[in-house]
């Protein structure tokens, strides 16, 4: 049996950008042409994943065909198998061609369209009914996109073809534990055929998702020969023959096994591809972020710096009467050390003149929230005034938990144009510090062990007005993420007065979180594209009347 030698391109594209990608793929071509047999792109690599309603537009289509003729002309020394969105009369399907010589010598259409969670693609596209089978220099390689693999009868139809391997173009955004999805299914199909697979995934932040690269190269036993960085771009040589090998990736994870350590490396290093990559695409020069002394800000300052290094990042502490000495001393020492832009901006002349103003409305009224949040929305007007000024992206630094219970202010702590850890639990804010501090000192011991404080009251601490985090985090994962009842999360060994209250605030909160920056998924299920709830709903009376 003939050798094939197959360059695997686990590279970034952008959606929306046709010309910047086929420029990427051109030059990969160029590159790599010479000493590959074929080169290998992600699913709908020209257009980006997910166009959404680009899709619709006609110049868009007529712009991802001229891309086609390019790559396809260019790919005069390999076959070159790269995604894009194909039309045929009135119907649009997700496909990956197979290029040479100015040909299309093979298209496939994605048969299993996802259409759950983050998926819109039954939105878009038609659903293919066929597989497909690319025979080159002797090796027969059958075609699969993505969700195909997800489902057995793809791969059962395809392996009536006698095929000698398998090549599946993926757009799998990342979420915690998806590693451990994907080479169980994996292995659950080579399995069926006992063929390999070379799985071959996306890399790169879009929105609310991260795209992790981790591409897997699988033998016909269903051992792990190879699997690819995670969150790094990079390229690979697969070698098809007698057996397949991969030249230079090890199978790290198999190796060594899914430590915690490496589970929160791989979190931490999501995160910061994410704000790297929406930051860069979306042109902003520069971040900025207020800069509490607590342990929200802290991380996010972290991942903003290893994102876009320190020269990028601006930090200001906008401190109130409430603001403790500690705040003060840890804001600057972990500025200070990260060595960003740092300022100092006390809110309470702002905070007075608000007061004064508001006097004669308030007359007659006692204290409360309403004061908290003014303090809180003095510092979201500095950031944002300080936004339009200097064109820098305000960071929103709330965390999961936060979002889920509404403990966060409209127009205050949730301005800003991107929330690095808005899907990350508070639980897991503490974990990745302590995590980051193992590569490097970067955020002060003394704010990982405080207890935190949203310090907009004397002596405040979030426990005052929330459950223990520790129990919080968990009836949130139960109640968003895997959608127990009122009932169940109570059997299940919960304080029926803390789950009441807490699954309460999640639900009439819809309102605060439809109006939150965008951030990037990490969880099983988000606040955004994964998690659709009506703002104006009358269930959550019918949740609070169970037991």
């Amino acid at each position: 049996m003939s050798q094939l030698s197959i360059c695997l391109a686990q590279l970034d594209f952008t959606v929306g950008a046709i010309d910047e990608n086929t420029a990427i793929i051109l030059k990969t071509i160029r590159e790599q042409s010479k000493q590959h047999d074929i080169i290998v792109f992600p699913e709908l690599a020209i257009t980006g994943y997910s166009p959404e309603d680009l899709l619709n537009r006609p110049d868009h289509q007529r712009a991802v065909d001229n891309a086609v003729e390019q790559i396809s002309a260019a790919a005069s020394d390999c076959a070159v198998i790269v995604g894009h969105p194909s039309k045929t009369g009135e119907q649009l399907f997700n496909v990956i061609s197979v290029l040479h010589r100015g040909e299309c010598l093979q298209r496939y259409q994605k048969q299993r369209l996802p259409n759950t969670g983050v998926f819109d693609e039954q939105r878009y596209f038609v659903p293919g009914h066929k597989s497909e089978v690319f025979e080159w220099h002797g090796q027969r390689i059958g075609l699969m996109i993505c969700e195909d693999l997800w489902h057995p009868q793809p791969l059962a139809q395809l392996n009536q073809d006698d095929v000698d391997a398998i090549i599946s173009v993926n757009a799998s955004p990342y979420e915690i534990d998806k590693h451990s999805q994907r080479m169980a299914i994996l292995k659950q199909r080579v399995s069926e055929i006992n063929k390999p697979i070379i799985y071959l995934n996306n890399c790169g932040g879009q929105d609310e998702l991260v795209f992790d690269g981790h591409s897997l190269v699988i033998d016909d036993q269903g051992q792990l020969v190879a699997e690819l960085p995670h969150c790094q771009m990079t390229l690979a040589t697969v070698r098809l023959g007698d057996g397949i090998a991969c030249d230079g990736f090890a199978p790290y994870t198999e190796m060594a096994g899914q430590t915690e350590a490496q589970r929160l490396a791989n979190v931490y290093d999501a995160l910061v591809l994410s704000v790297r990559d929406y930051v860069n695409k979306n042109g902003f020069k520069q971040v900025i972020l207020g800069l509490s002394g607590g342990i929200d800000s802290a991380i996010t300052l972290a991942i903003a710096v290893d994102a876009l290094g320190a020269d990028r990042v601006s930090a200001v502490m906008m401190p109130f009467k409430y603001t403790s000495d500690m705040s003060l001393e840890d804001a600057e020492q972990q500025a200070t050390d990260a060595g960003v832009n740092y300022d100092v901006v006390p809110i309470e002349p702002m905070f007075d003149a608000f007061m004064q103003q508001l006097a004669p409305f308030f007359a007659d009224t006692k204290t409360d929230t309403t004061e908290e949040n003014l303090q809180s929305r003095c510092r979201g007007v500095l950031l944002m005034a300080l936004s339009n000024k200097t064109g820098a992206l305000v960071l929103a630094t709330g965390n999961k938990s936060e979002m889920a219970v509404g403990y966060a202010t409209l127009y205050g702590d949730m301005c800003g144009g991107f929330a690095p850890i808005k899907d990350v639990p508070k639980q897991l804010v503490f974990e990745l510090a302590k995590f980051r501090n193992s590569r490097s000192q970067a955020i002060p011991e003394r704010v990982i062990s405080r207890p935190p404080s949203a310090e907009l009251a004397p002596d405040q601490v979030d426990t005052d007005s929330l459950p223990d985090y520790g129990d919080l985090d968990r009836i949130l994962a139960l109640y968003v993420e895997q959608d127990w009842s009122l009932a169940e999360i109570v059997e299940a060994g919960f304080n029926e007065q803390d789950v009441r209250k807490v699954l309460k605030l999640v639900d009439i909160n819809e309102y605060k979180r439809s109006q939150s920056a965008v951030g990037p998924k990490i969880t099983q299920r988000n606040f955004g594209k994964d998690r659709r709830y009506p703002i104006t709903s009358h269930y959550r009376d019918q949740i609070q009347r169970q037991l």
